[in-house]
């Protein structure tokens, strides 16, 4: 709907040690502000379904009451621990049951690491909590239960050895529900929104997942390329016709049926917003139109916030190859977003590999719609065409189409990759993977 758009901006705070946090209470206290705006502006009348998408990996610790002890930990934070592990654990089985690792980015080290800080009663991410504000009953999707690293992708069901590695019983974490359950709104607000009264609430979507079918990458035809604060390559496909799981890549759930496998990179809109930045470039200059894809000398390597699981890279680990006295402003920031494509084109091609064919490729995303100069360059890097979908919001189209039954296309527009931005992206491909593997053997040389 044309104009029926609420933000409130949160940042999070970030530390040393790891911390990546957010404000539990000013993040939901937002989102309800953010429904107060819609309805003032008549934007909730009619509403016949609520849906949310949300973001994966989130934890809170919480007490007896429910109460939370710990600021809302995300995706970004560092901090773990390692836990005690039978000597008969296999991590290759344990990922191709759960589609994670032991990481740090998962539940199975998240909460032994919060239960020697506090004394938590139980555990819930930031849509669990949300849908608990709303509705008062406090249950997740499997596909939320996915991204805790915590789900046994077959059943759909929390993993006994996931669970028994973290300490915890199933009763600690929130109830799993079926893609079909609806609640409705706590009579509470039924002053505040009398439109959404009665109006069924649907089980979140993972971002990741539905921002893939919200671009128009729905089946396994299809890799769909989001850029959003992170940037992902991900496929959906039916759970009981999977593929079995490279090491490399991980697996979560979109609903009961579907599955989605893909690659996740920590830098990308975030990477482009810290460059403009702090290169200070004005609104007119945040794109490096004047620099030819593929021509520069530059080689950035976009470790600034680390690495997604299976690599250990910690964060601050960015580094830039080739500079000179006569590089600017253009080639530094057209160098950066050169590296966050030649990332995500390493994932294309496994799947490609995986799934036994070369993808379509569809791009979403407020990174993908801000810039077009990022839109040729990724086209230029898969060296196919690409489509792009023209809604910004994917991730909210795409959850609207999970709970819905939906299958909506891109409707955007097609880009054709042009010859000599093929051919300069091919020959700098081999520089940047050298290039990448020694970035990564020094960032774990430092660690340790």
């Amino acid at each position: 709907m044309p104009g029926a758009l609420a933000r409130h901006k949160i940042t999070p705070t970030y530390a040393t040690g790891g911390s990546a946090t957010i404000d539990l209470h000013e993040y939901v206290e937002g989102l309800l502000g953010c429904l107060d705006e819609l309805q003032q502006n008549g934007h909730l009348d009619g509403i016949t379904a609520i849906v949310l998408s949300s973001q994966w990996h989130s934890i809170v610790a919480l007490d007896n009451h429910g109460a939370a002890l710990t600021p809302l930990i995300t995706w970004a934070d560092t901090r773990s621990v390692q836990p005690r592990l039978d000597p008969a654990f296999d991590e290759h089985a344990f990922h191709a049951r759960t589609g994670s690792w032991l990481h740090r980015l998962y539940w199975p080290r998240r909460i032994p690491w919060l239960l020697s800080e506090v004394q938590a009663a139980s555990f819930a991410g930031l849509p669990d909590l949300v849908l608990e504000r709303l509705t008062g009953e406090r249950v997740t999707s499997v596909s939320i239960a996915s991204g805790t690293g915590s789900l046994d992708l077959a059943t759909g069901e929390y993993d006994a050895e996931a669970l028994a590695i973290a300490g915890v019983t199933p009763d600690r974490l929130p109830t799993i529900v079926p893609s079909g359950w609806t609640g409705v709104l706590a009579g509470t607000y039924a002053r505040r929104w009398p439109g959404l009264v009665g109006v069924p609430i649907h089980p979140p979507t993972g971002d990741g997942a539905a921002s893939n079918v919200g671009t128009g990458g729905y089946d396994e035809s299809t890799a769909a390329v989001t850029v959003g604060t992170s940037a992902a390559v991900r496929v959906v496909h039916p759970i009981d016709q999977a593929p079995e799981l490279p090491w490399e890549l991980w697996r979560y759930r979109v609903d009961d049926k579907r599955a989605v496998t893909g690659m996740a990179f920590s830098a990308a809109g975030n990477l482009h917003a810290w460059l403009t930045t702090v290169l200070q470039l004005d609104e007119a200059h945040q794109e490096p139109t004047d620099v030819e894809i593929g021509s520069s000398r530059v080689i950035a390597i976009p470790f600034q916030a680390g690495t997604r699981p299976p690599e250990t890279v910690p964060g601050g680990s960015g580094v830039y190859f080739g500079l000179s006295f006569d590089d600017d402003a253009a080639d530094l920031l057209a160098a950066s977003l050169q590296g966050a494509s030649l990332e995500i084109d390493r994932g294309l091609r496994m799947l490609d590999t995986l799934f036994g064919r070369k993808l379509e490729v569809v791009l979403g995303g407020g990174g993908i719609d801000a810039s077009a100069w990022w839109r040729r360059c990724l086209t230029a890097t898969f060296a196919r065409p690409t489509d792009v979908c023209a809604e910004a919001e994917v991730g909210a189209r795409g959850a609207a189409a999970v709970a819905l039954g939906l299958s909506p296309i891109p409707g955007g527009e097609h880009l054709e990759p042009s010859a000599p931005d093929v051919e300069r992206i091919e020959h700098l491909r081999p520089r940047y993977t050298i290039l990448r593997d020694l970035a990564v053997q020094a960032a774990q040389a430092l660690q340790r």
